[in-house]
């Protein structure tokens, strides 16, 4: 289990384009998770333009991703990254849960790319050098069941766009 998630967390940063990468570069180089916002935009689109896709015989369970922005402000980091752990956890399930039951090749390619970038931010959310210690699950995020498959690229594309994007802003004036 370590060794895979050690793969993947190196496959992000390899992946990662213009130089040599790291997790604080993440937080340092706003072009990153404008990248990742595109990526999430553009999945959500293809899937979209995806023909008859099935509706999901099991619910997939999201998480609710709204956030009133002030409160958002106030909190500390260590609470937000849990949330938006929490978050992902439950979003990548979601989709695991998904591709076992999509079988059309159309949605089942752009449900991988999302496993892939959804799994990757949570193991570097998990794995990062946080003050607190490392990040045990257990949470309970608040959630809704979809059987919609778009739904589900609607949900990440909002939580990058939104927490995400917003929680490694505020990490921003600490770390840079």
């Amino acid at each position: 289990m370590e060794l895979n998630r050690l793969l993947l967390l190196t496959s992000f940063l390899l992946h990662l384009e213009e130089g040599p990468a790291s997790p604080a570069r993440l937080v340092c180089d706003t072009r990153l998770i404008n990248k990742y916002i595109e990526d999430a935009k553009d999945m959500e689109k293809r899937v979209g333009q995806c023909q008859a896709l099935p509706a999901l015989g099991c619910p997939a369970v999201l998480p609710l991703v709204d956030f009133n922005a002030q409160q958002w402000r106030s909190r500390s980091n260590e609470s937000k990254r849990r949330e938006i752990l929490c978050d992902l956890a439950l979003l990548v399930g979601a989709v695991a849960g998904a591709q076992g039951q999509l079988h059309q090749e159309c949605g089942a390619r752009q449900l991988g790319q999302l496993y892939r970038q959804a799994n990757t931010f949570l193991l570097l959310l998990q794995t990062f050098e946080w003050e607190a210690g490392p990040w045990e699950p257990g949470c309970p995020p608040r959630s809704v069941e979809q059987t919609h498959i778009t739904s589900i690229f609607f949900v990440y594309r909002r939580l990058v766009q939104g927490k995400l994007r917003f929680f490694l802003h505020s990490l921003t004036k600490d770390s840079c």
